[in-house]
């Protein structure tokens, strides 16, 4: 009994003996198939972050996310609406805003970082170039000059719309039309269709305005409410509530304007801070969108004319 007891006692001894370098082979194998797979993980991690790029605001196939600020010109307004309505349709992770404070506003939010883009409805002045901002032109508009419907004017020569403006022709029959004072309407001083218009009538600061309005909108109004007004406004918002005069014999329509036959024309400019290459990725995407042929039909179809 005794011998019995202890030969398997040593059998069990020589057993246990064993176990313990089978668990560490064991171990071992697991280990290694641990860092194979945590291998392979990390192999794949990689790979989608080089094929998505996790974490940034948007890639090539169209998963951009973010906000887009702009400011400007109140003449740029519906053409800012439909574009970013158009550009957020093809983005929905993308939020633009816009601001309609004036181009000279517009610029100086550009200048002072507040927004991505500034809006002018003119070209940049060389002050404004100097603080680093860079002309973008994405539209060509014409400035309409408008009179009420019951004026029985049609065409009006440019020199003779200059003295208008400069206050040395005052009644409607001093050119052909009733006895009627001339009501001068314009827009504040910073507007950019101001600018712009008096720059290429040549009366720059030389303007005796009856009213000077902060908005496109409210120029058409108060022209097509006041018997013997006289305004000017973006060619894209002019309608039947009021009348849009030849000027030199010349009617405002894009033929007329691509052939440089129309006198009031100028560029509808988005401004950036540096050129478009050095803006972050959302601002990149929002120009090749106004280039692409979704952005072009857009500028069509609220009466602008594409940059050739």
């Amino acid at each position: 009994m005794i011998m019995n007891f202890t030969k398997h006692r040593y059998a069990k001894c020589v057993t246990t003996n064993k176990a313990p370098q089978e668990n560490k082979q064991w171990k071992d194998e697991v280990f290694i198939m641990k860092k194979k797979l945590f291998a392979a993980i990390t192999a794949v991690c990689l790979l989608a972050v080089a094929f998505t790029g996790c974490g940034s605001e948007g890639t090539e196939n169209g998963d951009l996310k973010g906000n887009i600020k702009l400011a400007g010109s109140t003449s740029m307004e519906k053409l800012c609406e439909a574009m970013s309505e158009s550009f957020m349709e093809a983005n929905p992770g993308v939020t633009v805003t816009v601001e309609y404070t004036g181009s000279g506003t517009g610029l100086e939010s550009l200048a002072a970082g507040s927004v991505d883009i500034g809006n002018a409805s003119r070209g940049l002045k060389d002050g404004e170039k100097a603080n680093g901002s860079v002309e973008n032109v994405v539209a060509i508009d014409g400035i309409a000059v408008i009179i009420d419907k019951n004026n029985s004017v049609t065409d009006i020569s440019s020199e003779n719309l200059a003295k208008i403006y400069t206050g040395e022709i005052t009644n409607w029959n001093e050119i052909g039309g009733e006895d009627q004072p001339i009501v001068v309407i314009g827009r504040e001083a910073g507007s950019g269709t101001r600018d712009a218009f008096e720059e290429l009538l040549e009366v720059k600061d030389a303007c005796a305005y009856a009213q000077e309005l902060d908005s496109t909108g409210a120029v058409l109004a108060k022209v097509a409410s006041t018997p013997g007004a006289i305004g000017y406004v973006s060619l894209d918002v002019v309608d039947s509530t009021v009348i849009g005069l030849k000027i030199d014999g010349v009617e405002p329509t894009e033929e007329q304007i691509l052939a440089g036959s129309y006198l009031l024309q100028r560029p509808f400019v988005m401004a950036t801070n540096g050129e478009i290459g050095e803006q972050n990725e959302l601002v990149q995407a929002w120009f090749a969108y106004i280039n692409s042929d979704a952005g072009k039909e857009v500028i069509k179809k609220v009466g602008l004319i594409i940059p050739q």
